[in-house]
């Protein structure tokens, strides 16, 4: 079979190739996949030959990998139509967009964290830092109950955000699991001191016939650094000169999805699976909390807080208020402002605290 069902001869993989701006491996790749099968394979030589209606798919093809879509999503996009095609190319790139802002933003936080390295020794003897802090949860304007809890205290900061039936004891548990660490001795590993803390919450959460838990995000002062333990999809944030910071990865089945390219961060706030969990305080499955050990540096101001936050108030206003405050209680209060003022939908629970040298004249709220 040399031409296709019109009459039109057909094209060898190599001519096919150079037509298309595609490796003959490339298309042999793509067949395998069933992106773009040949119109004809010889049964005795196996030799691919395409139709020339085939070049402008495959140049789709080739212009898509150009852009860095992966295969699969490529192999929907080439089933629409041009209309809705180009509307899934240009949800495409805007989480492209998005991907590289927010790994710019992460990748200056990691450039401001691995040069303060080199004086973190000198800063952590010179100047020994305290907190000045703030802490409140609210109801929201939607929940019948309030199951969110928060601490802030001299060394040690938490939020936790419970589900299910129990959900209130799990977060006000967790957090209450991790006070003792305010008065631990000098010397104590932080790191350790918390993950212990968290996993004895873990072991103890209260069990329901429902699926009852809660995240936990805390910040435990030791010196100059601050240790981080993280379960969950509550979130911290610190405010640099640079700018704001998320210094946690949400453990979310729509996170993972954002991972994967499955789904754009604009597209996360209205997924129906938005909730889903899948790490947590819950007694049941694994205890694999984030651990993470900051140098920290008079001057940042840090945010921890629950998704009843985060997920109607965007980066951009958090930044605005951590910025324009003159305290963390008015942080708090503008911020619990702002989830009122987007319908807050959800509990709302927020920490707010300031390092300063510790001999400044600092009073705890």
């Amino acid at each position: 079979m040399n031409h296709d069902a019109d009459g039109a001869e057909l094209l060898t993989i190599g001519a096919f190739a150079r037509a298309s701006r595609l490796s003959p491996k490339a298309l042999r790749l793509y067949d395998e996949l069933r992106l773009l099968p040949p119109a004809h394979v010889d049964p005795v030589n196996g030799y691919r030959r395409y139709a020339p209606a085939q070049l402008e798919r495959a140049r789709l093809v080739a212009w898509l990998r150009r852009l860095g879509m992966p295969l699969t999503r490529i192999r929907e996009v080439c089933e629409l139509t041009p209309d809705t095609a180009a509307e899934a190319v240009a949800a495409y790139w805007a989480q492209v967009e998005a991907d590289t802002a927010a790994r710019r933003d992460l990748a200056a936080f990691l450039v401001d964290q691995l040069q303060r390295k080199d004086t973190a020794p000198m800063t952590a003897s010179a100047t020994p830092l305290t907190m000045r802090y703030a802490a409140r949860t609210d109801r929201g304007l939607v929940r019948p109950a309030n199951q969110d809890a928060a601490h802030a205290g001299p060394r040690l900061l938490a939020v936790a955000d419970g589900y299910g039936p129990e959900g209130g004891r799990a977060a006000a548990a967790a957090v209450s699991a991790l006070q003792h660490l305010e008065d631990a001795p000098a010397g104590t590993d932080p790191l350790s001191a918390l993950e212990e803390a968290a996993r004895r919450a873990h072991r103890a959460a209260p069990t329901a016939d429902e699926a009852t838990g809660s995240t936990l995000t805390a910040l435990l002062r030791a010196g100059s650094q601050l240790a981080l333990l993280h379960l969950g999809d509550s979130r911290a944030y610190v405010l640099r000169d640079s700018g704001l910071f998320r210094i946690t990865h949400d453990h979310s089945l729509v996170q993972s999805l954002i991972d994967e390219g499955r789904l754009t961060p604009e597209e996360a706030p209205s997924h129906p699976q938005r909730a889903q969990l899948l790490r947590s305080l819950d007694g049941g499955s694994p205890f694999t909390p984030d651990l993470q050990l900051l140098d920290a540096r008079p001057g940042e101001r840090y945010l921890l807080c629950t998704d009843g936050l985060t997920g109607v108030v965007p980066p951009e206003s958090l930044q605005d208020v951590l910025t324009a405050a003159e305290t963390p209680e008015q942080a708090v209060a503008d911020l619990i402002a702002l989830a009122h003022a987007a319908g807050a939908p959800d509990n709302v629970a927020c920490v707010v605290a300031d390092l300063h040298p510790a001999d400044a004249e600092v009073l705890a709220a």
